[in-house]
């Protein structure tokens, strides 16, 4: 069935749809005082939050800066992010003193975090998702900031059971989720002692076409290759929804913070998603070991009764992750690791 969004295909035209705002981010900024400061910029969605929030900003006609923060470690990101009317800003901030003479912004998103290479260097992980929390918490104590976090803080679940809830207690397998759980701690004690509003986002998984767990999946069925059944069911949303819930979560900061869950409304079996894109490539799909019955998974039914439902369906997502594959379109080659079950990046 044709998808009611056209298909995807280029960079550019992948980019251009992720920073494009909705009707919905629209009435968020016009509600919204002040300029907004990205910390930790330079990642896989960093780039196009900033375009998002910059559009909508001029396009309800505010004058609100938006800068975006990261050591950026080359300088193209900085001309990128400049010819877009964004203010760039190289800062490391793990430096105390580089994150004090940052400019006051009323409005905070904080995108900084470390995932991969946890298991061989667990002390920088550790470092990156607390010691950065403490300085942008200090620094900003009297902004409202949204922390990007992740479902990673909650337990492995029954496929069948829906997810975990924002009250459900935390219970992070491995160095990196415990390292996240401590970054929202940070932001929490700030919270309670200094009456910062905050709101933890959690996220799980954002899809932009270069990466993704769908991308993961359609590449290896594409491939030839086995897809493991170790982590049997997964929740997604595309980036550019993940990007839009981010700027409107600022309206709904508080203290202490809250937690909110962001993802799709679905759960998808692995065993669903390889033979969607076997028969769209017209391939068989192999499946590799045992599949487990715990997961991964969160519920974000309280997002969607708040902000409303993800703008674009699981079924579009998946028709353009398979066309994106099909013509050989670009990739990160940054796999999400989603079937690992012990917790070790």
């Amino acid at each position: 069935m044709p998808s009611r969004m056209r298909l995807i295909e280029s960079v550019q035209d992948l980019e251009d749809r992720l920073a494009t705002p909705s009707d919905r981010d629209l009435d968020a900024i016009r509600r919204i005082e002040g300029d907004f400061i990205i910390l930790g910029a330079g990642g896989k969605m960093g780039p196009s939050l900033a375009r998002r929030i910059k559009r909508a900003v001029v396009a309800v006609g505010s004058s609100s800066r938006v800068l975006a923060v990261s050591r950026f470690s080359s300088a193209d990101p900085v001309r990128d992010l400049s010819r877009d009317g964004i203010e760039a800003i190289p800062c490391d901030l793990l430096d105390r003193d580089q994150v004090a003479g940052l400019p006051h912004c009323p409005n905070v998103l904080f995108l900084s975090g470390r995932k991969f290479g946890s298991t061989d260097r667990p002390d920088v992980t550790w470092a990156t998702n607390t010691i950065v929390p403490y300085h942008a918490a200090s620094r900003y104590r009297t902004s409202r900031i949204v922390v990007f976090s992740t479902g990673n803080v909650y337990p492995l679940v029954k496929p069948d059971s829906g997810g975990s809830i924002e009250t459900d207690p935390p219970e992070p397998i491995g160095e990196y989720a415990q390292s996240c759980l401590g970054r929202e701690r940070i932001f929490e004690y700030y919270s309670r002692e200094y009456g910062t509003p905050c709101l933890l986002y959690r996220l799980n998984y954002a899809v932009d076409l270069r990466y993704g767990v769908l991308v993961d999946i359609a590449s290896r069925v594409y491939a030839g290759e086995a897809v493991s059944l170790a982590v049997p069911a997964f929740n997604v949303i595309w980036q550019g929804d993940a990007n839009s819930y981010a700027l409107r979560c600022l309206a709904h900061c508080a203290s202490p913070p809250r937690v909110m869950n962001i993802t799709g409304p679905e759960t998808i079996s692995v065993r669903r998603a390889a033979a969607y894109f076997a028969r769209a490539f017209e391939r068989e799909a192999f499946l590799n070991g045992e599949e487990s019955d715990r997961a991964l998974l969160s519920n974000a039914s309280a997002c969607h009764s708040l902000l409303g439902d993800p703008e674009v369906s699981l079924e579009e997502l998946m028709q353009w992750v398979a066309h994106w594959i099909a013509l050989g379109g670009e990739t990160l080659n940054k796999p999400t690791r989603f079937e690992v079950a012990d917790g070790k990046f």
